[in-house]
């Protein structure tokens, strides 16, 4: 489901810059931005790299992307 959402236009300026970077939408940008920060206000001693690894390891497992770690 999708709800419209008033945001400021500072942010939207911000979040299309950044959008062409990472090559996402408008709206991904902006909800990359809302995953990640609340991923870090749920875990405040976690850096931005490690959340970033985090969720990068959560999606290849939703895509099957995943294999057994061997100790040492």
């Amino acid at each position: 489901m999708t709800n419209a959402v008033r945001v400021s236009d500072k942010l939207v300026r911000e979040a299309r810059l950044f959008s062409k970077v990472d090559n996402r939408s408008l709206t991904g940008q902006i909800e990359h931005w809302a995953r990640i920060g609340k991923c870090a206000e749920e875990n405040p001693d976690l850096t931005y790299i490690l959340i970033k690894e985090i969720l990068i390891g959560l999606e290849e497992l939703d895509q099957g992307e995943s294999s057994e770690y061997m100790f040492g």
